[in-house]
């Protein structure tokens, strides 16, 4: 009997440096996630590839798509720009026995846990507000009303991480990437997850 998949959601506040974890875990060769993409109208940061990082849509586009329902599984609007998970990819995976890692803002993913509450909810913090601050000045891409409107939203995002199952903070890229996996490797561990197949042994004997 094969064994569905795991929802790994991975948020938390803008600069917290959810990509770069994310990046450095697919970047391990033992890594055996998929990566769901998420769709997106903010324009491409420096180095980010359509199709790989992102779907970049227009807003018109963007909400055809909740209009013919391809987004049934989240989406919202971040700071003036829309993020959304494209339903049809992650419930296809998961039927297949793979893991499904999706990084996405925390609006999002709390639509996930209401609409997906069997996930794994996964929230990545920084070490304080002074070092998020700083990785997004440093970015150098927001301007700085748009920064100060970042840290409020993170202030109040990082009061939603009751929300998620574990807490990470990113403070090293890679201790990150180990925590996580670790995490990963005791939820597929978990008596609800491994007795069904047991069971199934023993109705066959």
């Amino acid at each position: 009997m094969k064994e569905r998949g795991l929802l790994i959601v991975l948020s938390g506040p803008s600069g917290v440096g959810k990509g770069t974890v994310r990046q450095a875990i697919f970047s391990q060769q033992d890594t055996k996630f998929e990566y769901s993409i998420s769709v997106t109208t903010r324009n491409p940061r420096e180095g980010e590839v359509d199709g790989v990082d992102y779907f970049f849509k227009s807003r018109d586009e963007f909400e055809r798509m909740i209009e013919n329902n391809k987004l049934l599984l989240e989406w919202a609007e971040y700071v003036g720009n829309y993020y959304g998970t494209p339903v049809d990819y992650v419930e296809q995976t998961l039927q297949e026995g793979k893991d499904v890692f999706l990084e996405i803002e925390v609006q999002g993913a709390l639509q996930v846990r209401n609409a997906f509450p069997e996930g794994l909810f996964i929230f990545l913090a920084p070490p304080s507000l002074s070092e998020l601050k700083n990785r997004i000045v440093t970015r150098g891409t927001e301007t700085d009303d748009l920064i100060e409107n970042r840290m409020n939203a993170a202030k109040a995002e990082i009061e939603m991480m009751d929300a998620y199952d574990y807490v990470v903070e990113n403070d090293d890229i890679q201790t990150a990437c180990d925590k996580i996996n670790a995490i990963v490797l005791a939820e597929h561990l978990k008596r609800e997850r491994v007795a069904p197949r047991y069971k199934k042994m023993l109705e066959v004997e």
